[in-house]
């Protein structure tokens, strides 16, 4: 164990990527210890990564990338104006809510992220929206897409720790619908502070807009829907979105729609190839751990200190954010969870429930300097300084860190609807 800690601690430090660090340093053991062949390293990589539950990771990014191309977001966007511009700070709460659709579609933080400041930025500008509270506003509600499902995290992880990722995927509902409403709610007390002008109600104007986003909104109704009734595994689920997505760009956009195909392609292959190479790292990992009998001498370890499923919790998650300031989402997960996973069924916490506090600290890192990506998403989009948006996700932290705090204390919060919904068979 101390030649893996000493390799990986070296190579991190090095800034050599999460992945072949990982896999390094546990091939540096691999190669001296007596009783493992070299060649484990390779069939513990391509065993991990030929699971068919993984087929879901590309499918569900490149149905997102699709349906990012169709110009749905924009319509989502409008649709969402038209339903709480009315309210105080109603087209910030208003971009919130379009975060929360798109979510439903995209599953990537940054993407939204990007998406967002290109669409929504511009307009706040001209509604008298300060840089500071736009640019942080839509940089944290970037986040909302690791809740709501599906989610690229709460795959990666259940992939890991071979928990249900239908359960998983309905877990995050609730506490992503909290962050939402602890966003909007920021945004309404902000804007009455600094009186910024609100819109009026138009009736026929969401029947308009509806029509125009329904689209769009179908899309997690096939997901989800399908899911919950048992027609579909994630995996079908994933390619039924892209098949959804690949229908409707077609019909909408034709010839034009067809072209775009290809390069979107690319953008889903390049971001599968880094995942799925993480993924493939935690095999290799997770098969010396098991030889060593490494988790269950850490479990033990830790268990003998007295710490009540409490106290772990907030131990484990002051150490992810304080990683989210240094490491992307997935390479939270890798790095962590593997070691973490068997500490937190020795004393007896839900794997549901372990899954959403770790997803909520990852949507918490995106807006953490000095590494937080959706802050460089959104200031490279639009022009806002780096340090303005930094100060404007400081409210907005606030409440996600409040929400993190509920759902450590009342578990109910991220396992009561999928024990609801999700029928034994389907576990």
């Amino acid at each position: 164990m101390q030649i893996v800690g000493t390799v990986l601690f070296v190579l991190l430090v090095l800034s050599v990527p999460i992945g072949i660090a990982l896999s390094a340093a546990a091939a540096a053991f691999i190669m001296v210890d007596p009783l493992l062949e070299p060649t484990v390293i390779f069939r513990a990589f391509f065993s991990f990564i030929g699971k068919y539950s993984l087929m879901a990771i590309p499918l569900f990014i490149f149905a997102g990338f699709l349906m990012e191309r169709t110009g749905l977001v924009g319509q989502l966007f409008r649709f969402a104006d038209s339903l709480v511009g009315w309210m105080p700070g109603g087209f910030g709460v208003a971009t919130v809510l379009a975060c929360v659709l798109f979510g439903a579609i995209s599953g990537s933080s940054v993407a939204m992220a990007a998406a967002m400041a290109v669409i929504a930025i511009p307009e706040m500008r001209k509604r008298g929206y300060p840089d500071w509270l736009s640019g942080g506003l839509v940089a944290t509600a970037g986040g909302i897409a690791m809740l709501i499902p599906p989610s690229i995290i709460l795959l990666v992880y259940g992939i890991v720790t071979e928990t249900s990722i239908v359960a998983l995927f309905f877990a995050g509902v609730i506490p992503g619908l909290l962050l939402a409403l602890g966003n909007a709610l920021s945004v309404i007390v902000i804007a009455l502070i600094i009186k910024l002008p609100r819109g009026t109600f138009e009736g026929p104007r969401v029947w308009v807009e509806f029509k125009g986003a329904a689209p769009a909104l179908g899309m997690p109704i096939v997901i989800l829907g399908g899911l919950y009734g048992g027609l579909f595994t994630p995996t079908e689920a994933a390619a039924a979105a892209c098949g959804y997505a690949l229908l409707y760009g077609m019909v909408s956009n034709g010839r034009k729609f067809v072209h775009l195909i290809l390069p979107t392609a690319q953008r889903a292959l390049n971001l599968t190839a880094v995942v799925v190479f993480l993924i493939g790292s935690v095999g290799v990992f997770q098969f010396l751990a098991a030889n060593m009998y490494w988790p269950q001498a850490i479990a033990k370890t830790v268990t003998s200190w007295g710490l009540t499923p409490i106290g772990f919790l907030f131990a484990y998650m002051f150490v992810l954010i304080i990683l989210g300031m240094f490491v992307d989402g997935v390479a939270m997960v890798i790095l962590t969870v593997p070691v973490v996973f068997p500490i937190a069924m020795a004393l007896k916490i839900d794997p549901v429930h372990l899954a959403i506090l770790v997803t909520l600290n990852v949507e918490m890192g995106v807006v953490t300097p000095p590494v937080g990506l959706n802050l460089f998403a959104v200031s490279g989009t639009s022009k806002i300084p780096l340090m303005q948006i930094i100060k404007g996700t400081i409210p907005f932290f606030i409440g996600d860190l409040t929400v993190l705090l509920l759902v450590i204390f009342y578990p109910g919060l991220a396992t009561w609807l999928p024990n609801l919904l999700i029928t034994d068979v389907f576990k």
